[in-house]
């Protein structure tokens, strides 16, 4: 969540049917967007002509949109959705009963066919208030190394020395894995009644628990 230079400003309503015609999303893609989405806006798009910086490494510019929210949560399946619809990079600030939360995944172009676009996980920070106070974008020399920045800002992992963009994702996204198969691990333990069987998961939860700490490693 960033102060957005006044250049940069859209602020145009953003029709669902828009998405539809370009992402050709499913009844139930449709019904989440009906359910979930009140409002989507155009608020900014950065680029060379509205903040001076240039377009490298396939990002020409990078869209900002506001999502005005009926409910807390929001489907990733929405998301993924305008990202199909939109091939630029784009940052989503969701506003929900006076909060807001920012969301992007990882966008870049297919390695097989450049007119595609490859969308990775989703990375978000938590709920603030709508009214706190926002930071300046931050320092960059083009739009590829901003996009990279405000990406980073919203993984909770630290970023390793030198580490590229790519790998970095990657490294978080399977660090989520292993989370979840701890998490997994732990409630079959916990309901594990033979004592051979709950000595083979413990071993496989103490493997895991130790690839998530080199994983972790700065």
């Amino acid at each position: 969540m960033f102060a957005y230079p006044k250049q940069a400003e859209v602020n145009r309503p953003l029709p669902k049917n828009k998405i539809y015609e370009h992402a050709k999303p499913s009844r139930a893609v449709r019904n989440h967007f009906v359910k979930q989405v009140a409002e989507i806006v155009w608020k900014y798009k950065l680029s060379p002509e509205t903040i001076n910086l240039p377009a490298r490494q396939g990002v020409e510019e990078i869209q900002i949109f506001e999502i005005a929210l009926r409910t807390p949560e929001l489907g990733e399946d929405v998301l993924r959705a305008i990202d199909k619809a939109i091939p630029s990079p784009i940052v989503f600030d969701l506003v929900f009963d006076g909060r807001i939360r920012t969301t992007a995944a990882y966008k870049r172009p297919s390695e097989g066919d450049s007119s595609r676009s490859v969308v990775d996980a989703y990375f978000e920070t938590a709920w603030k208030p709508a009214a706190a106070a926002r930071p300046p974008l931050p320092l960059a020399l083009d739009l590829a190394g901003l996009y990279e920045q405000m990406l980073c800002d919203l993984m909770a992992v630290p970023r390793r020395p030198a580490e590229p963009l790519r790998p970095y994702v990657e490294r978080v996204n399977l660090i989520r894995t292993k989370l979840a198969e701890c998490v997994r691990l732990e409630t079959r333990i916990k309901r594990e009644v033979q004592f051979n069987r709950k000595v083979e998961l413990n071993a496989q939860l103490r493997l895991r628990r130790a690839e998530l700490a080199d994983l972790r490693k700065p």
